[in-house]
């Protein structure tokens, strides 16, 4: 069971004190009676809750990929400091819930995939080190990339932290942009990897994440609900 009020805030219906008013002018039924006590306890699996008209189903997850654009900070609404910076979470025009954030996050001149979603465990799942995620990243570089560059750079190389990079995997997609494969998520890691050669990432692009892949009927700063076979996919590590 859980607060009527709480459970309209969770479902993105607006803050506290606007679902409140919300309340107070009738707006809300409950089972087919409107409700005037906002602390009135609702079972969100059983109770049928309307708002204005509008029947508010209940997600307790919701699983986005975005294709992020530049310029759109990879964060949730609740981390960024100015509420004139818009965020990747603002993207998502269809969302229930107003605790979504990003699984991992892309630099902000970086496009590409994006899981968006407010489920912690498949989040600490999918970044933990320990489970070596695959991260898929098209790069297009200023100069082109040796071929004893690339040997060097799928070893693993010092980019001035405390240890080298893992050892990734590079092909070739064209003079001067490549495909890269890497499972951690280091601060700049691809574009700080690359200039260890001498190759400066003009352009960055993720393409994967595990098994998921960014959909190319996406056009930028589109997004879609995942199907129940990515996310089972997802979620059993294939």
């Amino acid at each position: 069971m859980i607060r009527l009020d709480r459970f309209l805030c969770e479902m993105n219906e607006g803050t506290r004190s606007e679902v409140k008013k919300l309340i107070s002018k009738g707006l809300v039924e409950v089972n087919g009676e409107a409700v005037s006590d906002p602390g009135k306890k609702v079972d969100p699996d059983k109770d049928c809750i309307f708002v204005g008209g509008r029947h508010i189903a209940y997600a307790e997850f919701e699983y986005f990929m975005l294709n992020k654009p530049a310029g759109v900070i990879s964060a949730s609404r609740a981390d960024l400091r100015s509420k004139a910076e818009i965020c990747v979470v603002d993207l998502i025009s269809d969302k229930k819930r107003k605790d979504l954030f990003p699984i991992g996050r892309l630099d902000k001149d970086t496009e590409g995939l994006l899981l968006i979603t407010n489920d912690g465990r498949l989040a600490h799942d999918l970044l933990s080190p320990k489970k070596h995620v695959d991260k898929q990243y098209l790069a297009e570089l200023d100069i082109p990339l040796t071929e004893e560059g690339r040997k060097r750079i799928e070893e693993g190389v010092d980019i001035g932290d405390d240890k080298p990079t893992l050892p990734c995997r590079i092909s070739f997609n064209s003079k001067n942009s490549i495909l890269i494969t890497i499972h951690e998520g280091r601060f700049h890691q691809i574009k700080r990897m690359l200039l260890t050669e001498g190759c400066t990432v003009t352009y960055l692009k993720r393409l994967s994440m595990g098994s998921l892949r960014l959909d190319p009927e996406l056009k930028k700063g589109e997004s879609r609900r995942l199907t129940g076979e990515e996310l089972s996919m997802l979620r059993s590590g294939k």
